[in-house]
């Protein structure tokens, strides 16, 4: 792996269809590729793990082939290379005709929504003329109502060459036609990994959303495990940066051939999160002989990805041709995406039995009265429509969370903090809060506000009571957002309504006695609270005065006249230049170092002096 080019762009195609129908073949004369690269391969003609080849387009597009096997035992190494690829090349031979491994192939095609296809009628050589219209009439019947049903056939012999132009214009023009694939997160579809000496561990897979670049940290999913991305290639070039969709190998640093498997993903870490339960809408496929029920043993088959899995199906069986929702849950988690396609397989019969598309990745823990109608809303929604769905479900949700279980940037509700609220929930702490603190301050006037914790704990009363999570974190985004907004005022240890002052009332008498004892002939040497308690004045009323602006706490145990801190500023800023000591105010001021070091200690505190060594300047 060297060389570096640019960044790698390019679509790519997977091949479908039934055994030894010739789909090796054709690639190899497509491309000039063999993609039977495995000696057993080669010794039995038989695909059996998934080969590539590439090519480039009449238009200058370039391609990959994702040649995946044929025969039934290999069903599962065919999803794996046709689960995340948008565009088919769907090969029936016309001499043989449709085959049970083609009807499998073309449900799994048509429960995963591929966008576009190509059916390429092999061993054109080998018919005549009648044989190949009969065989072409039977194809276009068989593909009715799927995915397929408008994909050009096109008559092809890999032998002679005959048609192989037709077939290279007609895949250009399906890829012309495939819509875009949407902008999505990063994650590759590891399909194969290996060692390669003097280079270390490679994976190799199908990139289908974001960019990966030399050098870049990743996560293999789902273990969570850490790697470098040492050196990347695509088409056996190497290059600094390969962007979806795009065939890659990828030489990882930091991690052994066994840290990461078929089925792990590639991805940008703190961006993702596994999930072993998720729903979905599900459909049977269309050629399953019975209805489809939750009963069995089953596989989910997502990307090159699959799990042992249990479906409960919301509304009980689903006959043939019917819709609906399910929860499944999986044995291994999985990396899913909403509006992931995924395909079902019974493990006993060995068969396809149904497909589906990814809904919730992270659902509640119970389906609640009406999961039916709650997926369809989400099934109808966009991608940047889930985040005020999943708030509307929830409540509230953290914004990072968000993006994890959407894949969306979209705003989802109310903005508190680090997180999106639904707009009653919002009113309803609010409510609950400004009620606490209204009551509070009735009965308590002479506080400056309700204990922080008392309304904390209202806040996640309120947030229980309407169905939201019980979250601390967000019971204070909430307070927070009131604080913003200017209905409350926080400090360290308590909360009070934005128009609250301290209501000293009937102590208002108490307090102007208490502000006379401060002053005066005693004012650079005013009694300390415990003196003054001595004297008859009520704590309660200090404290009052204190939070009321009257005098000044310096401590908790010293207040003073406000008068008092001004004589000290005004010494201060008389000494701009030279500044003042702690000895010289306390002579100017005519009080002793009890009372001098915390004046100047709080004109430091309120921004009025700083602090240069044992000297003190007024503040510009």
């Amino acid at each position: 792996m060297s060389g570096e080019t640019g960044a790698a762009a390019l679509r790519v195609i997977a091949t479908a269809g039934h055994v030894d129908h010739g789909k090796s073949s054709l690639i190899r004369r497509l491309t000039g590729i063999d993609p039977d690269r495995l000696a057993e391969e080669t010794r039995r003609g038989l695909t059996i793990e998934l080969g590539y080849a590439w090519t480039t387009l009449p238009s200058g597009r370039e391609v990959a082939f994702v040649d995946v096997p044929g025969h039934e035992r290999f069903v599962r190494t065919m999803l794996a290379g046709v689960g995340p690829v948008p565009v088919v090349l769907f090969v029936v031979a016309a001499d043989e005709g449709w085959k049970p491994q083609s009807e499998e192939h073309l449900e799994i095609v048509d429960v995963l929504g591929v966008a576009a296809g190509v059916i390429a009628l092999t061993k054109l050589d080998l018919v005549d003329g009648e044989t190949l219209a009969i065989a072409e009439d039977e194809v276009r019947e068989k593909v009715g109502g799927t995915a397929l049903e408008r994909a050009a056939i096109v008559p092809v012999s890999s032998q002679t060459g005959d048609g192989l132009t037709q077939l290279m214009a007609a895949l250009d023009a399906a890829l012309a036609t495939a819509p875009v694939p949407p902008t999505a997160r990063t994650r590759l579809f590891v399909d194969r990994a290996f060692t390669i000496r003097g280079s270390g561990t490679v994976v190799t897979g199908t990139l289908t959303g974001g960019c990966l670049e030399v050098g870049q940290d990743v996560a293999i999913e789902p273990s969570g495990r850490r790697a470098r991305i040492r050196a990347l290639q695509s088409h056996e070039r190497g290059v600094a940066s390969a962007c979806a969709v795009a065939r890659v190998a990828a030489n990882l640093a930091g991690v052994e051939r066994g840290d990461v498997d078929r089925g792990d993903v590639l991805a940008e870490r703190g961006t993702w999160r596994p999930t072993a339960t998720f729903e979905a809408s599900i459909a049977p496929v269309r050629g399953l002989s019975h209805p489809l029920t939750g009963r069995g043993a089953f596989s989910v088959h997502a990307g090159a990805s699959e799990s042992p899995a249990r479906v409960r199906l919301y509304g009980g069986p689903m006959p043939v041709g019917a819709a609906g929702y399910a929860r499944v849950t999986l044995d291994r988690p999985l990396l899913l995406d909403v509006f992931d396609r995924f395909v079902v397989r019974e493990a006993g019969r060995r068969e396809t039995v149904a497909g589906g598309v990814v809904l919730d990745v992270a659902p509640p823990r119970r389906a609640g009265p009406a999961p039916r109608d709650r997926l369809a809303a989400r099934a109808s929604a966009s991608r940047n429509e889930l985040p005020a769905l999943v708030v509307a479900e929830r409540g509230a949700i953290t914004r990072a969370e968000a993006r994890t279980i959407t894949g969306s940037e979209a705003p989802g509700g109310e903005i508190a903090g680090d997180w999106f609220v639904a707009p009653a929930v919002a009113e309803a702490v609010k409510d609950a809060i400004l009620r606490l603190l209204e009551a509070h301050h009735a009965e308590h006037p002479l506080d400056e506000g309700a204990p922080l914790d008392d309304v904390r704990r209202a806040a996640l009363g309120a947030l229980a009571r309407v169905g939201a999570p019980r979250d601390p974190g967000l019971a204070d985004a909430s307070l927070d957002h009131l604080v913003v907004r200017g209905d409350a005022v926080r400090s360290a240890t308590t909360v009070r309504l934005s128009g609250h002052r301290v209501d000293l009332g009937e102590h208002g008498a108490d307090v102007e006695r208490l502000l006379a004892a401060l002053t005066g002939a005693d004012e650079p040497l005013p009694p300390d609270v415990k003196t003054l308690v001595e004297r008859g004045f009520a704590r309660e009323v200090i404290d009052a005065a204190a939070r009321g602006g009257v005098v000044v706490r310096l401590t908790p145990d010293i207040v003073v006249a406000p008068s008092l801190v001004e004589r000290a500023a005004s010494i201060v800023r008389q000494h701009a230049e030279t500044g003042v000591t702690v000895s010289s105010v306390r002579e100017t001021l005519g009080t002793s170092r009890k009372y001098a070091v915390p004046l100047l200690e709080h004109l430091d505190r309120t921004g009025v002096t700083r602090r240069e060594g044992d000297l003190r300047f007024p503040r510009s």
